[in-house]
């Protein structure tokens, strides 16, 4: 394996590790920190609805939906730069 491509894999993994991460960090959030401050989120309301119970019953899965759509883009496109997207 030549040098170049051993430092393309390099950066590569480097720019998925690091996507990857961040929607970690956004899961967590939005998991356990999010229920973990709803009774002190109820305080607000949003569409009638008390902020917390709003956030942990739609909030989180509409956050959840869009995290996939999102990693999947992002990752396609980090896949695409070095070459490693699927041949279509």
């Amino acid at each position: 394996m030549s040098r170049e491509l051993a430092e393309r894999r390099q950066i590569h993994w480097a720019k998925t590790k690091s996507l990857t991460f961040v929607v970690l960090f956004i899961w967590f959030v939005f998991s356990l920190v999010t229920p973990w401050f709803a009774r002190e989120l109820d305080s607000f309301s949003f569409l009638g609805f008390e902020l917390g119970y709003y956030l942990i019953v739609q909030g989180s899965l509409i956050v959840f939906v869009l995290l996939i759509v999102v990693q999947n883009l992002l990752q396609d496109r980090i896949d695409d730069a070095f070459g490693a997207g699927s041949i279509d």
